[in-house]
């Protein structure tokens, strides 16, 4: 009985493991507006692709899939200002294919109209944010400079009408407070991976020994 729960077990998290290393291999395949289908809303004034871009997450690595007519439709990656006006004249790069699938290499937004202004004006375009790569960071934090030795050993005035107080004799030994140490440099996308991909196999590993 048990080992069957366990051959069960095993036969879930097999799939599942498989799916997180295509993932985290070839990122993840996004229709636009959900179905894919890249043409006029059926309610222009809703504003179709917006509220479904705002609702999705995506990062560098992911892709987008257009499917219109090809001999009716396009697809036009302009700049902010041609997005917003609509404007078809000078497209930083154009698809008129049928299925287009355009991957995010970098992140920032990204901003897609039809090829067909009056389309365009009737909201058949999007604008897309890709979030920056999480382990895009600085290495190390800021950290206050430590006073001088100027600032540390000189001794305050002393009040009008009284002298100074002497200085100690013999020597006093300063310690320079130590600089904060380095923080480890984060991991690289490789580094990602193959952590994903052991913690995975770990699993499976895991998994198949309840058999015995």
């Amino acid at each position: 009985m048990a080992q069957n729960s366990s051959r069960k077990a095993l036969h879930i998290l097999a799939p599942f493991c498989l799916l997180l290393l295509i993932h985290n291999a070839t990122g993840y395949e996004f229709k636009v507006g959900g179905p894919g289908n890249w043409s006029v809303p059926s309610d222009p004034s809703t504003g179709t692709y917006s509220q479904w871009a705002e609702r999705s997450r995506f990062q560098i690595g992911d892709t987008i899939v257009f499917n219109y007519p090809a001999d009716k439709d396009s697809v036009l990656l302009v700049n902010k200002d041609d997005f917003t006006n609509c404007n078809t004249a000078a497209p930083l790069e154009k698809y008129s294919d049928g299925h287009t699938i355009f991957k995010f290499n970098h992140s920032g937004p990204f901003y897609f109209i039809s090829g067909v202004q009056d389309n365009c004006k009737n909201n058949e375009k999007v604008a897309i944010i890709v979030l920056a790569d999480r382990s895009n960071h600085s290495s190390a934090s800021a950290s206050p400079p430590s006073p001088s030795t100027s600032e540390t050993n000189s001794p305050s005035p002393a009040p009008s009408g009284e002298e100074a107080p002497s200085p100690p004799t013999g020597s006093v030994e300063i310690n320079p407070t130590p600089a904060p140490s380095q923080e480890s440099p984060p991991k690289s996308d490789g580094a990602l991976f193959v952590t994903g991909l052991f913690t995975s196999i770990g699993a499976l590993v895991g998994s198949s020994a309840l058999l015995f």
